[in-house]
């Protein structure tokens, strides 16, 4: 019973012709074998599909059928699409002309040609091909560290797409042969970012869609550095840590915290806290510590404030004589610049002179 029905499927398009004409009726009724002397033509999707059939003889009976269907018959058009039409460059031609092609045209087609002596039919198998479409992918995702990360990406397509996965950090690793999933076992920081999925089968450009995956993972100091400050200026202890989510910054003077008061002042964005000492005195120097916290871990780091003492400049020896040649003045000076005796002196000398003649005189 199967078998007949499939026989008489094969022979339904026939019988259509006899009851159109197409077709006499003592004429031997042959099968269609769409797997001998079949053209394949290939279409992309939105494209406009050109079905090439020709004919001997301009009296010749013609008509085009799709499976069981017939979209024309003669000049009168069976089908209800208006995007099919006949395309006539010559009295013998008999072409037909599909517009904006779609997946559910593909298929085969028969162009039949009767004349009074022979029966022709040619027979053509339109391919549809569809541009990659991405149709689902992961939405982006938090995990922690060393947790197992499965990333989705579907796409369609004709034929179908090959896809890719790539890490867009600074290596930019590809993933291929992961096909729709790629795994990733007890990920790392490393291995947080943007991941693209790329779709592609060489019908159209590829299509590319991007995750984002976040790794959380416990602070670390990856900076900080202790500093020398003169007393009465300013001087500013920085202290970096690395984690995700970003950390939350505390400083302690050996301790006690510190809150923004008596010229202290805390400033902290992102992955860096600055201690700002506005006014520097004996008081501020010492050990600090440094505390970065997240929900997932504590860390810190000591830092010291040491005081600078500025050396005084050693005086040269011609400097220091030149400055203690003047040092004595008045009435005792008795060497000049020049190495002379100067005046004052000689009257100081004749004075006392003659005042110890008088004394001996007397």
């Amino acid at each position: 019973m199967v078998w007949r029905l499939q026989a008489d499927r094969k022979q339904l398009p026939l019988l259509l012709l006899r009851l159109l004409c197409l077709l006499p009726t003592g004429l031997p009724v042959r099968s269609v074998d769409f797997s001998r002397s079949t053209d394949n033509i290939t279409v992309r999707q939105g494209d406009t599909a050109v079905l090439r059939c020709f004919i001997d003889d301009k009296s010749a009976k013609v008509a085009w059928l799709n499976r069981s269907a017939i979209i024309f018959a003669g000049q009168d058009k069976w089908s209800l699409d208006p995007r099919v039409e006949l395309d006539k460059r010559s009295v013998l031609e008999y072409s037909l002309r599909i517009q904006k092609v779609d997946v559910y045209d593909e298929g085969p087609y028969i162009c039949s040609v009767q004349t009074q002596h022979h029966t022709k039919t040619s027979n053509v198998y339109l391919i549809v091909q569809v541009p990659p479409k991405i149709s689902n992918i992961s939405a982006d995702i938090t995990v922690n560290e060393g947790s197992n990360v499965t990333l989705v990406c579907i796409a369609n397509g004709r034929p179908d797409p090959i896809i890719t996965w790539r890490h867009l950090n600074p290596t930019a690793r590809y993933f291929e042969g992961e096909e729709e999933y790629l795994d990733i076992q007890d990920i790392t920081r490393e291995q947080s970012g943007k991941y693209e999925c790329k779709a592609a089968n060489e019908v159209a450009a590829a299509d590319v869609k991007q995750v984002r995956v976040t790794v959380n993972y416990p602070p670390i100091i990856t900076e900080s550095k202790s500093i020398e400050a003169i007393t009465g200026r300013q001087a500013n202890l920085r202290c970096e840590a690395s984690a995700e989510p970003k950390p939350d910054f505390e400083w302690y003077k050996d301790d006690t915290r510190i809150n923004s008061a008596q010229g202290l002042e805390i400033k902290s964005m992102g992955n860096r806290s600055t201690l700002v000492v506005a006014n520097v005195t004996e008081e501020h120097y010492g050990n600090y510590t440094c505390v970065a916290t997240n929900k997932l871990g504590v860390t810190n780091t000591s830092l010291f404030l040491y005081k600078r003492v500025i050396a005084t400049k050693p005086i040269p020896a011609a400097e220091r004589d030149s400055s203690n040649r003047f040092k004595q003045k008045g009435p005792g000076t008795v060497i000049a610049d020049n190495g002379s005796i100067s005046l004052a002196a000689s009257i100081w000398l004749m004075a006392i002179s003659l005042f110890f003649c008088l004394i001996c005189k007397c």
